[in-house]
């Protein structure tokens, strides 16, 4: 299973998804990236880092990317964190791509580049994240 997490710039919430995730569920196929490409090849944000490597998420490796309609072909799943980014996704959907999009949470995941509220984010991604590995491995394989 290949999953893609998305947000806005590919520096807070998305990197955060996926390095959760990395510790959840290591055998899935993983990435980030951003609807805009403000911060293409830039690492996550520093406060974002340092929320994160305090729960023991090392996010250093990561680099923001932006996301394309190319993703649809190449993930099996792909995770918006709020309803602008799903929007923004869809919108570039080629004709005829079935692939799933969905949101990450049931609400939007506020972007901590805004609030400042780096833990509350890592808090609701983490719930979030694994509510999604137990869908991912309840559903039956492909």
């Amino acid at each position: 299973m290949r999953v893609l997490f998305v947000c806005l710039g590919n520096i807070c919430r998305s990197p955060a998804a996926e390095g959760v995730m990395r510790g959840l569920a290591p055998g899935l196929t993983l990435d980030s990236a951003g609807t805009g490409g403000w911060h293409v090849g830039d690492p996550p944000y520093g406060p974002m880092q340092a929320a994160a490597r305090a729960r023991g998420i090392d996010l250093s490796s990561l680099r923001a990317r932006q996301f394309s309609a190319a993703d649809f072909d190449a993930f099996d799943l792909i995770a918006a964190m709020d309803a602008r980014n799903l929007q923004d996704i869809e919108d570039l959907r080629p004709a005829g791509h079935a692939t799933p999009v969905r949101m990450l949470d049931a609400a939007d995941v506020p972007d901590p580049y805004y609030t400042r509220d780096f833990e509350g984010c890592l808090d609701i991604v983490e719930s979030a994240c694994v509510r999604l590995r137990a869908d991912i491995f309840a559903a039956p394989a492909p």
